[in-house]
């Protein structure tokens, strides 16, 4: 007699662009890049929801990711855009989570 087989879907995993390691899409935050009011800069807002249109990239909401990305200039390569990044908002959001390091 066969046994049954239980398909199961595997959870999406993303890697963090500040750390390079990867993760539960669940555990890691979505960011994306959208033009600003008055169209000359982009700006890098959080997307927790992950309903935002538009390119998105994953980071793990702790200080020393978002340090690391910004060191490593990768939020341009991720999202794929150029110019200045302004990065404000999505400082905000990580300084008033509570971190679990």
């Amino acid at each position: 007699m066969r046994a049954a087989r239980v398909k199961t879907r595997s959870a999406p995993v993303r890697t963090c662009i500040g750390c390079r390691k990867q993760a539960l899409a669940a555990d890691l935050l979505r960011v994306v890049a959208q033009a600003s009011a008055e169209g000359q800069e982009l700006a890098v807002i959080p997307d927790p929801q992950r309903r935002l249109p538009g390119r998105g990239a994953s980071l793990h909401p702790l200080s020393s990711c978002l340090s690391n990305a910004v060191k490593r200039r990768a939020f341009g390569r991720a999202l794929r855009v150029s110019g200045h990044l302004d990065i404000s908002a999505l400082e905000h959001y990580v300084e008033n989570r509570h971190e679990h390091s």
